[in-house]
């Protein structure tokens, strides 16, 4: 049987009221009376309804998360990160797949407003006019994931730009001169362009020419990094690495050269983007560029209740590069 707060009331002879209070930890009765209706909740079982707090305290202690691929590696371990910290802090969390395109976006959006939710995070997703919008008139704090928007909204993410720069100098360092790329969804503003200009920052910092034969568009999955591999070793005879923008195309491009026989890293080095399990499970393991996914998880709901606090800001997360065993040092009578 499932009983009520009337119930709980009833049986301890106490208000309604009297029960919500010690339910939420407002003032307003004795010590006796807190532990006897403690103990008519204990014996009854009675369960508190999440949305019949919060017409109290005005919070139901439930977060949303809008991901728009729940299944990849990249969003999960973020979510790991977002729902540690809310159970943490005593908050569920409701998550919602919104496909890659966002097409579920608004009607999740509304449902959130229905569920009466504290806050939402958007993980990864190109954050539009109607959802700022829509949250806007919700009155509910939101916080970005690994995406940001041209709105005053506070993001978690790392410096793409930057951190490809980086990635990129380490193979210039090594003494790769030939360097293709595999990028993200093509036009893709926030986690494709600015991947793209730190590529071709650090080879112009090197005296290097960009070259468009050598920079290939995926959509940041494992079989689009397959098809832009075969692309770019089709256009250039001439590579010795592949910097790949996700660790997922990176291990596509791994399985590609293995089928044509090209070793890594013997023939081409191989650099991804992220440090998911995926570039620890690789064959060989894979250098790659580490974003810290688990702790920008943690990170954004952290900033997503300092709103209470006024004390909502962005944050760049560190980036580094985590040496596995796809590149290669050459040396210099190699390249001459």
């Amino acid at each position: 049987m499932s009983y009520t707060i009337k119930d709980v009331a009833k049986k301890a002879n106490v208000s309604v009221a009297t029960v919500s209070r010690i339910l939420n930890n407002l003032p307003g009765y004795s010590e006796k009376t807190k532990e006897k209706v403690l103990e008519v909740i204990a014996e009854m079982g009675y369960q508190p309804n999440a949305i019949a707090r919060g017409l109290i305290n005005k919070k139901t202690k439930t977060l949303g998360v809008l991901l728009p691929a729940v299944s990849d590696t990249f969003a999960s371990v973020v979510l790991s990160g977002i729902e540690d910290m809310a159970h943490e802090l005593d908050y569920s969390v409701m998550v919602c797949n919104t496909d890659k395109d966002g097409k579920r976006t608004m009607k999740y959006l509304q449902a959130l407003r229905e569920k009466q939710v504290d806050g939402i995070v958007f993980v990864s997703e190109f954050f539009k006019q109607e959802y700022y919008n829509a949250i806007i008139a919700m009155n509910l704090p939101v916080v970005l994931v690994s995406t940001k928007s041209k709105y005053d909204v506070p993001f978690i993410k790392v410096d793409d730009k930057k951190a490809v720069f980086d990635g990129v100098t380490y193979l210039l360092e090594r003494g790769h001169r030939s360097i293709g790329m595999i990028a993200g969804t093509k036009g893709d503003p926030i986690a494709t362009l600015p991947r793209i200009e730190g590529y071709k920052r650090a080879l112009k910092e090197k005296g290097l020419p960009v070259d468009r034969r050598k920079i290939a568009f995926g959509d940041f999955g494992f079989e689009s990094g397959i098809t832009a591999a075969k692309e770019l070793l089709d256009k250039n005879d001439d590579l010795t690495a592949i910097f790949c923008s996700s660790d997922e195309m990176a291990a596509g491009a791994l399985s590609y050269l293995y089928r044509m026989s090209i070793r890594v890293p013997d023939q081409i080095s191989i650099i991804g983007y992220d440090n998911t399990k995926v570039a620890e499970m690789a064959i060989p393991p894979l250098t790659t560029v580490g974003q810290p996914l688990y702790e920008m998880g943690k990170n954004a709901v952290k900033v997503l209740l300092d709103r209470e606090t006024g004390e909502q800001q962005s944050v760049f997360m560190p980036h580094q590069i985590v040496e596995r065993e796809t590149v290669k040092v050459i040396e210099k009578e190699e390249t001459e």
